[in-house]
């Protein structure tokens, strides 16, 4: 922990030297002597011991505790000033609530107990008419100790959920932008070479473009990869992985040009949505006409419909391939875009449409100020 550049235990060495310096000063004047030195000694030994605790937390307190305890006796038999004083009370604060904030929760459990054990011991040895004052102060500590280290355990233990639920998401969001953009192109470059071999049986002349076509495939693949590695990157000039809105059309004119003649319907305004509203309705049609070349092979057409009305976008794509009882349209696709849309508010329902085809329908809500 560091605090403006300065490391923490840094300024917990500065807080013992005020305390001890103060602690020295008082049992002087109060009691003149040389009766300060023992006090001040083990101060220093067990403070000396909670700046090394990271080193071993266990070892480090179970030193402290003993130390402190064995101080509190020699202390009552030698009739100094009762221990432990105020900068070893802190130091054991500092032992037992750095290891209830980290160790296992057994050793922690037995740490906390262990310096409960201490103050009984320390406030019985000062054997003083009433509450011990010493008792008082080292039980104050302790309390404070079990206070702290739970708190801040407790605070560790969300961040470590927050942070696993972070890298969660980015596993998911990394595995269905891969999917979608392999698949997407995979597809692609299998549809033109079933063509090709067509061609070459049927017009050889024709097969270089065919060829060109594949070509031209497993580049745009490519750069699509590129994108994807840019982003998991994180790099400055790493192309957008997701078109424009206006990108669609590019989209359907490349699976239309794959020998599937797909319909796009678009709303008559200009459309200008969140980058995370236009990626999704992107995938979802990119999911979507996909899986009409994977599985629906007899389909005539396909059509894409896009609307926005009070700040609801609506997509819809539908085939109109014959209805099959095997068929089913299911896997990681569907499953990557209805995360998508839930995590956006959104909704997807998939299935066959009334009479023929099958049909995705997806829902996304707009905010309202990123409309023109």
């Amino acid at each position: 922990m560091r605090w403006r550049g300065v490391p923490g235990d840094a300024w917990l060495g500065g807080v013992f030297v005020l305390v001890l310096a103060l602690w020295a000063f008082q049992l002087a004047w109060a009691r003149g002597g040389d009766k300060w030195q023992f006090g001040v000694a083990t101060g220093v030994v067990v403070c000396a011991i909670a700046l090394r605790r990271g080193r071993g937390r266990v070892w480090a307190a179970v030193a402290g505790m003993v130390v402190a305890a064995a101080a509190a006796v020699v202390a009552r038999l030698a009739e100094l000033p009762s221990e432990p004083g105020p900068a070893m009370a802190l130091a054991l604060a500092v032992l037992v609530g750095s290891a209830v904030r980290v160790l296992p929760v057994l050793t922690a459990g037995a740490v906390a107990a262990g310096g409960f054990l201490v103050v009984a011991v320390c406030g019985f040895a000062a054997a003083t008419a009433g509450l011990p004052s010493v008792m008082v102060l080292n039980g104050v500590a302790w309390l404070a100790a079990l206070a702290v280290g739970l708190n801040l355990r407790m605070f560790d233990m969300n961040r470590r959920v927050v942070a696993e639920k972070v890298r969660r998401d980015e596993r998911l969001a990394l595995a269905r932008e891969l999917h979608d953009v392999v698949a997407h192109h995979i597809t692609g470059i299998v549809v033109q070479s079933q063509a090709a071999r067509l061609v070459a049986r049927k017009h050889p002349e024709k097969l270089a473009d065919s060829l060109a076509g594949i070509e031209g495939a497993g580049s745009e693949a490519l750069a699509a990869m590129r994108s994807v590695v840019g982003i998991l990157r994180d790099a400055d000039d790493a192309p957008p992985a997701t078109p424009a809105p206006e990108g669609l059309g590019d989209l359907v004119g490349r699976f239309s040009s794959h020998g599937l003649p797909v319909h796009l319907r678009l709303p008559d305004h200009d459309l200008e949505w969140p980058p995370e509203i236009t990626s999704t309705v992107y995938r979802v049609v990119q999911e979507s006409l996909t899986n009409v070349s994977r599985h629906a092979p007899h389909a005539a057409s396909a059509t894409v419909s896009v609307t926005e009305n009070r700040n609801i976008v609506t997509v819809e794509v539908s085939d109109d391939a014959p209805q099959l009882p095997t068929r089913h349209r299911t896997g990681y696709g569907l499953t990557g875009m209805r995360e998508r849309l839930e995590a956006l508010g959104g909704t997807l329902h998939a299935g066959p449409a009334p009479g023929t085809g099958w049909s995705v329908l997806a829902t996304l809500p707009v905010p309202t100020r990123r409309r023109r």
